[in-house]
């Protein structure tokens, strides 16, 4: 049963300067290859499991672009949230190469001042519990008839879309991020700032 600070789906946004074009490449190819994971080296996908509301500020971080699929799917392809460990059991830990790719160090800003002394992660706040991260721990290859729903910053972006992928995905599945912004500065449902 899903939840209202849940969902169904995640979300893969594409970053850098040329975004767009990485989004188009990863539809044409069918496979978002695997990065390196910081404090661990591990190759992974990854994903968010942000309602929409904090969709917009995870955009601001990324992209507006990106592809989104069930969450079974990504699950069926060897996926899964990410753990956010306390710095303090980091360094304790002796992770199996397949959990690393999960694992992120976890110390808030909200900790208390007695640890913020200590030498872990050299002093450095960590936090993205904010993205509800799941992770695929290798290229994650679909189908265009698995994806969800397709994430573009403005009409133009869907307009200019290569035709081929917007017949075959359909394009009921492409949401404009303009739009839902819009949406959500007349009727301020949300506080999206």
């Amino acid at each position: 049963m899903t939840r209202p600070d849940q969902s169904d789906y995640l979300a893969h946004f594409t970053k850098g300067g040329d975004a767009y074009d990485k989004l188009i490449s990863i539809l044409l190819s069918k496979t978002i290859r695997a990065g390196s994971m910081p404090w661990t080296d591990n190759p992974a996908v990854c994903f968010t499991e942000c309602p929409w509301p904090s969709l917009i500020g995870h955009a601001k971080r990324y992209s507006p672009y990106g592809v989104g699929f069930f969450k079974h799917h990504v699950f069926a392809s060897g996926g899964g949230p990410a753990y956010y460990v306390r710095a303090d059991h980091w360094k304790k830990q002796q992770w199996d190469e397949h959990v690393k790719t999960f694992v992120t160090p976890f110390w808030p800003d909200y900790r208390p001042t007695a640890l913020r002394s200590q030498d872990y992660l050299s002093g450095k706040t960590i936090d993205f519990s904010h993205e509800r991260e799941w992770r695929v721990p290798h290229n994650f290859t679909f189908g265009l008839d698995q994806v969800c729903f397709v994430i573009v910053k403005q009409y133009e972006d869907m307009a200019q879309f290569p035709r081929e992928l917007k017949d075959e995905i359909g394009r009921q599945r492409f949401v404009i991020m303009d739009i839902y912004k819009n949406i959500e500065r007349l009727w301020p449902v949300h506080n999206i700032e």
